[in-house]
C-alpha cells in the first residue's frame, strides 16, 4: 500500500490553487512601473512573481475547485490576467502622463528633434521626456511606491477574490476614463513651462514688429531655448510636490478599480 496516494482531482485542485493567484501576480508584473522595465530580466520578474505567490497563496482563502483545463478554468485564468494587467496599467498611466508632459515641453521649446532610441519603450523618445521619467522613477522608488503597489496586489485578493463570476462593466469603463486622466495630468504638469514659452513667443512677436530687419530664426531659437530651460529649472522646484500626490492618487485608483470590478 503506497504511503501517499494523490488522485487526479486532488492534483487539479492544487494546481488551480496556485495557478489562479499566480497569473494575477504575473499580469501586474508585466505592466506595472519598475517591475515591467526591460532592464529587469524576464527570469527575475518570473522569480519575483513566484516568490510573491509562495508568500500569498498559503494565506489566501480556498480557490475555486475548477480544473485548469476546463473552459470555466480558462475563463478564470483570463479574468485573473486581466485584473493584474489593469492594476499595473493604472500606475503606468501616471508615468505616461509625465512622458506626455515632457513631449509637450520639448515641442514648445523647439527640442522635438532631440530624440533617441529608447530601449525601454522600443521606440523614439525625447530627451526632456526621458529626463522627467527618470526623475519620476527615482521619486517612485523614494516614496516606496513599488511596495505600495505590491500591498494593493495582496489586498486585491481580499477585495476581489478569485471566482468564476464575470467582472462588472464599470471597471472597464474606469479603465477607458484613464485616457482622459493621462492627457489632463500631462497638460497640467507642463502648463507652467508652456506658459513661460508662450510669453517668450509673444515677446519675440512684438520684437519682430518693432524691428523687422532682425532674423527671427537666428534670434528666436536661442531665446526660446533659454526660456524653456529656465522653465524646466522652475519646474524642478515643484516637481516632487506635484508628482508624489499623483502616486498616492494612483494607489487609491487601484483600489477604486477593484471595487468597480466587483459584480453588482
Amino acid at each position: 500500500m503506497p504511503l501517499l496516494e494523490i488522485t487526479s482531482a486532488q492534483l487539479q485542485t492544487w494546481l488551480a490553487a496556485g495557478a489562479y493567484p499566480l497569473v494575477r501576480i504575473l499580469g501586474l508584473m508585466s505592466t506595472a512601473p519598475i517591475f515591467s522595465s526591460k532592464a529587469v530580466p524576464l527570469r527575475a520578474r518570473v522569480a519575483l512573481g513566484l516568490a510573491l505567490g509562495g508568500v500569498l497563496i498559503p494565506v489566501l482563502g480556498p480557490m475555486p475547485a475548477i480544473p485548469l483545463s476546463s473552459w470555466l478554468g480558462l475563463q478564470i485564468l483570463a479574468q485573473q490576467v486581466l485584473i493584474g494587467l489593469a492594476l499595473g496599467l493604472v500606475m503606468r498611466v501616471l508615468f505616461a502622463a509625465i512622458d506626455l508632459a515632457g513631449a509637450l515641453i520639448a515641442m514648445q521649446m523647439g527640442l522635438s528633434f532631440a530624440i533617441f532610441f529608447d530601449p525601454e519603450g522600443g521606440g523614439q523618445t525625447g530627451v526632456v521626456s526621458d529626463f522627467l521619467a527618470a526623475l519620476a522613477t527615482l521619486l517612485f522608488l523614494a516614496v516606496n511606491g513599488h511596495l505600495l503597489v505590491l500591498g494593493v496586489l495582496g489586498q486585491s485578493f481580499v477585495w476581489l477574490p478569485v471566482s468564476a463570476t464575470p467582472l462588472a462593466a464599470a471597471g472597464f469603463a474606469q479603465l477607458v476614463a484613464l485616457g482622459g486622466i493621462l492627457f489632463a495630468t500631462g497638460l497640467l504638469l507642463s502648463l507652467p513651462v508652456i506658459g513661460i514659452l508662450l510669453l517668450a513667443n509673444l515677446a519675440l512677436g512684438a520684437l519682430t514688429r518693432a524691428a523687422p530687419q532682425l532674423n527671427l530664426l537666428a534670434v528666436g531659437f536661442p531665446i526660446t531655448l533659454m526660456a524653456g530651460f529656465l522653465g524646466l529649472l522652475w519646474l524642478l522646484s515643484y516637481f516632487a510636490p506635484a508628482v508624489v500626490p499623483l502616486f498616492e492618487d494612483g494607489h487609491d485608483a487601484m483600489g477604486t478599480l477593484l471595487q468597480a470590478f466587483l459584480p453588482a
